[in-house]
């Protein structure tokens, strides 16, 4: 799964990975993506472009940490960022990012990476992996899965809310391998009527 810690969806959508994870055959790995990236020279609104102008941040860290710890820090690091943006509504900050790598069993410092352009570069080569099979037309998550013919397939979403939990969690899967393994299948969609549900 292709992920931006400060995405409420894409933290859903990988808490029901995770249950996933628990009741079929399913290794999720978590990589980074960059909603600032996606979005960046497109018209919008003041308030998105200041979330956008914020969420360098996060994903550096998560690059940083990528580079020195490899992906099952990333996992433990998406979890902890996730649990304080979205569940604790803490503001994203340096003080937030060494409060996360510290519950994530890393070190503090690395917090410092926020600011760190050097890491834009492998940044950007991260979210291209992720987006080129699926194109510019959506956001995160994003995930890749071994398809029917032995392939690949890859997609955006599921969008859902609640997370899906036990078993109703696998057949979700069941039923998005189905549809994302047909050829030719793009899209199903219908307009949001809830906000994100964390619980």
């Amino acid at each position: 799964m292709w992920f931006d810690p400060i995405c409420p969806w894409a933290w859903i959508t990988s808490r029901w990975l995770l249950e996933v994870e628990r009741v079929r055959a399913v290794d999720v790995r978590f990589h980074v993506m960059s909603l600032s990236v996606l979005n960046q020279g497109r018209d919008l609104s003041a308030d998105y472009q200041e979330l956008l102008r914020t969420g360098w941040g996060p994903v550096r860290v998560c690059v940083a940490v990528q580079q020195r710890h490899g992906p099952d820090a990333v996992r433990a690091l998406y979890t902890a960022l996730g649990t304080r943006i979205h569940l604790d509504k803490e503001q994203r900050g340096p003080e937030l990012y060494a409060a996360a790598l510290t519950d994530a069993g890393l070190d503090p410092a690395l917090a410092a990476a926020a600011d760190d352009t050097s890491l834009d570069a492998p940044l950007r080569a991260s979210h291209e992996a992720g987006m080129r099979p699926v194109g510019t037309e959506v956001g995160t998550p994003v995930i890749h899965a071994p398809g029917p013919d032995g392939g690949q397939v890859a997609f955006f979403g599921p969008v859902v809310t609640p997370a899906p939990v036990g078993e109703a969690a696998g057949r979700l899967w069941d039923g998005v391998m189905l549809v994302a393994g047909t050829p030719g299948f793009f899209e199903l969609k219908r307009t949001r009527d809830v906000d994100p549900i964390f619980d």
